[in-house]
């Protein structure tokens, strides 16, 4: 187990240094796991030129099959434990949507479900089920994920959002308005194509003459809320992250007006793990969780 372990890392990093940092062992434990695997099947699995590794016909072929060895290990780990009361249930959510949305939301899962302890990992990179041992993942896209199974819990549009305090002055009554603050710019890794930038949004109201290249840039978009709740200036923002800081005060729209995107929020899961009673149960909970959601942005 240990040298197939060595070879899974040491093949998807395509290096041993990094293949030891991920184990807690050193360069030369994994090079001598994968010899004596090597070794075991008489047949090399990586051809090495210099510092770096190319997987052969033999690995590549190999390393598919493992992973998808590893990954039913892991799945009927998850089974054995759930048939016990409680225990982890591991999330995965985008750092933003951790922020604005679950979090604020997550204590009434707890007081529903206190028999699960819930880790949640935020990071853009997209959860490798197999490998991290994720039990649900919400991601933002346009659905469509292979191999898993996925649903749709909430659609998108972005909206311009500042502090109460930035309307003080002289009323805004149209997008051109808005030139008059400063506009904050959403560079978050997860935007999709369909999401307008500044330039796109003024455009398709109608101002093409703009200058939209200056101003503050945040690569999260809680940050460029946070930005904008603090009276830097107005932002273009998703209105699933905005929306607690609207019915709160802390923002205001400027002016009525909305995009729809073509990304939404999905629900994703292992098939394997779609009937495991934590899943089952965060499942149920995060569907309520979004219906009120979308119910109240139709109201408003």
């Amino acid at each position: 187990m240990n040298a197939l372990r060595a070879f899974e890392a040491a093949a998807r990093h395509l290096s041993l240094s990094l293949a030891a940092n991920e184990l807690h062992v050193t360069p030369a434990a994994i090079s001598h796991q994968v010899r004596l695997l090597e070794d075991h099947i008489g047949l090399p699995v990586f051809e090495r030129n210099g510092r770096s590794l190319v997987l052969t016909d033999a690995g590549a072929a190999g390393l598919r099959d493992l992973r998808e060895g590893f990954a039913h290990l892991s799945d009927a780990m998850d089974a054995i434990a759930a048939l016990g009361e409680g225990g982890a249930l591991s999330v995965s959510v985008a750092p933003s949507f951790a922020a604005k949305w679950l979090l604020p939301r997550l204590q009434s899962f707890e007081r529903e479900r206190p028999e699960f302890d819930v880790h949640v990992s935020a990071s853009t990179q997209l959860a490798d089920f197999a490998r991290d041992r994720v039990d649900v993942a919400v991601r933002y896209g346009a659905g469509g994920y292979p191999d898993v199974f996925f649903e749709k819990l909430m659609t998108e549009s972005v909206i311009p959002v500042c502090s109460p305090s930035l309307l003080r002055g002289a009323p805004l009554r149209s997008a051109r308005d808005l030139l008059r603050l400063t506009l904050l710019h959403d560079d978050s890794p997860d935007n999709d194509p369909s999401c307008p930038n500044w330039d796109m949004w003024l455009r398709a109201a109608g101002v093409d003459d703009a200058d939209v290249d200056r101003g503050p840039r945040f690569d999260q978009g809680s940050l460029v809320i946070e930005a904008a709740i603090l009276g830097r200036g107005v932002a273009l923002a998703k209105s699933t992250l905005a929306a607690a800081d609207l019915q709160a005060g802390r923002l205001v729209r400027p002016i009525d007006a909305e995009h729809r995107v073509d990304f939404a929020y999905y629900l994703v899961t292992p098939r394997a793990k779609l009937n495991l009673p934590k899943v089952v149960y965060f499942r149920d909970w995060l569907r309520r969780q979004a219906a009120a959601e979308s119910d109240a942005r139709a109201v408003a």
